[in-house]
């Protein structure tokens, strides 16, 4: 069967509402009624064997990072649409298109440029350490293209739904720091504090002692020189250690973790937990802001994260898991821990991914400069494919307050209301005296 047939009978489903423009130029419009929700462009006809069932999310991702086909308009509505589409009809004619496609990725074998080399025991701390590096020393200027100008990489808080990408991610720290109740004085460790935007927004608005922790190089070095410009005496500090090891003179006021859990692994949620039991004090409260997956198990979109080596383990986070939200909660309550609030921002996620999208998307040119084509094109899908498991629900984030209680079984800090976290409006908190561009 050529590639025009197989292009034929792949596409021939009454649920496609994308279209597809071939090698030729020859146009397939969409099958279902509605607007096209994007289009996907086969740049060779040999693209169309990366789209034969059954869906491999690796060989679709590996097409693309490859310059097989191209996604045109909007990448996160397109990435929907194939979610929602059934896929090539089985018959008998692709069988043999099929197992010759299977033979092909055998013989291939290998890796391929840009995945992850990581060695060792899985979640050991010398690989766990390599899996970091991988992902966030990949390149500042890199991030710069599409994070925010606090470099804040995880989700942003959009109170109202017009803030710019800045302003929800102040209105994120702010958050996490009335949920904490941090007050001036108080010992506040960042676990995984990236470049160091919560610490400083902490140290800056609400007078803590901050400590914050890190496995990336160049995390650590541009969280240190951003501190170390603020005038006066410094009140936070970083250092380039992994929460399993760290050893406080006494425990912490406050803790928080933002986006570091989906890289503990489930099997090791007793240990992290247990790390940040012993990091807070009695009465003291820890947030832990993490993604999850499905509690049912069900796949996100095609080639999105797959626990065990799918295309954003092999490529983009080596390693990580999107623990359901059950398993964290017993998880955390095993080990002491309170709970006091649990509140999902899967939306709020969605919408900085998108924007992320975007910025990268008119950056491209510089970030093919830095990175190169595949990288870009690798960030592109991610971003794309994990702003559209967001929108459908297929995975969340959840802020998680927890609380080590007194012997008496106090919680300190605790407001009678939600109320208290949200108003004033988050991001009308008043600048301190760090001042801005203290970068994540």
């Amino acid at each position: 069967m050529d590639a025009l047939g197989l292009a034929q009978q792949i596409f021939d489903s009454p649920t496609r509402s994308f279209a597809v423009e071939l090698w030729s130029g020859a146009l397939l419009p969409p099958r279902c009624e509605g607007p096209p929700r994007g289009k996907i462009r086969l740049c060779r006809p040999g693209a169309v064997a990366a789209l034969l069932p059954p869906v491999d999310e690796v060989r679709i991702a590996e097409a693309y990072l490859g310059g097989d086909f191209e996604l045109e308009g909007d990448a996160v509505g397109l990435v929907e649409a194939v979610s929602r589409w059934e896929g090539p009809r089985r018959r008998l004619g692709l069988a043999v298109e099929v197992l010759r496609a299977k033979l092909r990725d055998l013989l291939r074998g290998g890796g391929a440029p840009g995945r992850a080399e990581v060695h060792g025991r899985r979640h050991s701390r010398q690989r766990d350490g390599e899996a970091v590096r991988h992902h966030y020393d990949l390149s500042d200027a890199f991030y710069r293209l599409f994070l925010d100008r606090d470099l804040v990489y995880s989700c942003a808080y959009f109170q109202s739904g017009s803030e710019s990408l800045e302003e929800a991610q102040r209105a994120k720290l702010e958050l996490v720091c009335r949920k904490l109740q941090l007050a001036p004085g108080e010992r506040f460790l960042d676990v995984g504090c990236g470049w160091g935007a919560l610490l400083a927004h902490a140290a800056r608005r609400h007078g803590v002692r901050g400590t914050g922790i890190t496995r990336s190089e160049n995390q650590l070095a541009e969280a240190r020189r951003r501190l170390g410009e603020a005038p006066g005496p410094p009140l936070a500090s970083v250092a380039g250690d992994d929460y399993r090891s760290l050893r406080p003179d006494r425990p912490f006021d406050k803790v928080a973790s933002v986006g570091m859990m989906e890289h503990v692994g489930r099997e090791h949620l007793a240990d992290y937990f247990g790390a940040m039991w012993r990091l807070t004090r009695p009465g003291g409260l820890f947030l832990n802001h993490a993604i999850a997956d499905a509690a049912d198990g069900t796949r996100t979109v095609p080639w999105a994260s797959q626990r065990g080596g799918g295309f954003i383990g092999r490529y983009i986070f080596p390693d990580s898991d999107l623990v359901p939200l059950g398993l964290v909660v017993a998880a955390a309550e095993r080990v002491g821990f309170e709970v006091r609030d649990v509140e999902s921002l899967r939306e709020h996620y969605a919408a900085t991914l998108s924007a992320w999208l975007s910025r990268l998307e008119e950056r491209s040119r510089d970030a093919v400069a830095l990175v190169g084509e595949r990288r870009t094109r690798a960030y592109r899908l991610y971003l794309a494919t994990s702003a559209a498991a967001f929108r459908l629900g297929r995975i969340s984030v959840f802020q998680l307050l927890l609380a080590r209680k007194t012997e008496a079984g106090r919680a300190e800090g605790i407001p009678r209301c939600r109320a208290d976290w949200y108003a004033p409006p988050l991001s009308s908190s008043p600048e301190g005296r760090l001042g801005e561009g203290i970068g994540r």
